[in-house]
Order: structure tokens, then C-alpha cells, then sequence
């Protein structure tokens, strides 16, 4: 960090990037205990902003207390991945369903732009480039949500799945394909019109069918 100290909360706000950063790309792997004095002299501020960094962290699942032991990047559980993908599916849903009549022919058009971009990654395929837009596609359909709630839940759900898994489309490349395909479909139900409770399910389905691929390919490994 630079010299000319930027205010608390913006050292909070980078301790925090930088810390969810390293957790999310598996360089601190599940177990690596967060040490608050190193921490702070690897980035250059005191122990307060890391603090409230690592507090953050743990508010989103990506870390741990432990008496005695003190803070550690959360360790993975398989089951909490097929629930955090099964809670994402209601609340995504949810939150497109909402946010869909609201969406303007320019929006969809956005958003059809992005699905592109994902179709042409297909051919030399980089399992986490296809996730950052498939995030970037749902967060253009559920843009004019009035719950924040819901975003803030979508948002935690997607946090925790990062740390889970770097790409579940790594495992599962075929169904990349459909769900592209399936992106389509569902901003053709949006521009039709469709009742906002059918816009929901097809969203929850479109993020079921990822888990259950996955299910599917594991099983099939067993």
C-alpha cells in the first residue's frame, strides 16, 4: 500500500479485497489461519482494518473462529456446496423474478450481448472466465430488483461457492453449452412478457440443472 495512508475504511474495504481475493482463488487454502500481525505488516496498516476485514469474511462463510486457534479460512464441505447452490437457486430466482418487469428492451439487449461472449468462449474453453460472465449475466437480469435482501443473499451465496469450488463448469464443460442455451430461453420468457413467478422457476431450474450435472458427474466418478 502506498505511503499517502488512505482513510480507515478504504484500508478496511482493501484489506477485505485483498484477503477475499487470496481465499476465493485457493492461494489461502481451507485451514490457512489468518493471522492478524503478519497480515497487517503484508499490507502495510495496522492490525484494525484486517480485523474488520476478517470479520467481514466471516459474516460470508469464507472464515472461521475458533476458540484458541483464532481465525482460519473455512474448510470445505461437499453438502454445504450442493445447499449453497440449492439456497442460491431460490433467491436468484427470486431475484429475477422480481427485478424482470422492470428490465427495459436495452437491458435484455446487455444481457444477451454478455451470453454472447459466453457462447464465444466455448470453443477454447476457460472454465473461470465462463463463471465471472455467467455472473455478470444473471447480475444484468436481476439489475432492477427492490430487495436488497435477496442481492445481498445472491451475493454471499456466489462468495461462498467461489471458495467451494474455483468453477463447477471445470468438472461438468458440457454444460456450459446448455446453459448458455438456457440463458437465451430465459431472456426470450422476459421479453415475452411472461408472468414474473414463471420467470422465477425457469431461473431457479436454469441454476438446479448446473447442481444437478455436477451430482450426475460425480456420481458417475463413484
Amino acid at each position: 500500500m502506498t505511503s499517502d495512508a488512505p482513510a480507515a475504511t478504504s484500508k478496511s474495504q482493501q484489506a477485505y479485497e485483498w484477503l477475499r481475493d487470496r481465499i476465493v482463488s485457493h492461494r489461502f487454502t481451507p485451514g490457512y489461519r489468518l493471522v492478524l500481525s503478519q497480515l497487517a505488516t503484508e499490507l502495510g496498516v495496522s492490525t484494525v482494518p484486517v480485523r474488520e476485514a476478517i470479520r467481514r469474511l466471516e459474516a460470508e462463510g469464507l472464515v472461521t473462529y475458533e476458540k484458541n486457534v483464532g481465525a482460519q479460512v473455512a474448510l470445505v464441505d461437499e453438502g454445504e456446496y450442493v445447499t449453497t447452490m440449492q439456497t442460491l437457486a431460490v433467491v436468484e430466482g427470486a431475484a429475477t423474478g422480481f427485478s424482470a418487469p422492470l428490465l427495459t428492451a436495452a437491458e435484455l439487449a446487455k444481457a444477451r450481448a454478455i451470453n454472447d461472449r459466453m457462447r464465444d468462449t466455448l470453443e477454447h474453453f476457460d472454465p473461470r472466465r465462463f463463471t465471472e460472465l455467467n455472473e455478470e449475466f444473471h447480475s444484468a437480469l436481476f439489475l432492477h430488483c427492490p430487495n436488497d435482501h435477496l442481492i445481498d443473499l445472491v451475493h454471499r451465496g456466489w462468495s461462498r461457492l467461489r471458495m467451494l469450488r474455483n468453477s463447477t463448469f471445470s468438472f461438468v464443460p458440457g454444460r456450459a453449452v446448455q446453459s448458455v442455451a438456457e440463458h437465451d430461453a430465459l431472456v426470450d420468457l422476459i421479453e415475452s412478457g411472461a408472468d414474473p413467478l414463471d420467470i422465477e422457476l425457469a431461473a431457479r431450474r436454469h441454476r438446479t440443472a448446473t447442481l444437478d450435472a455436477l451430482l450426475e458427474f460425480q456420481h458417475s466418478q463413484g
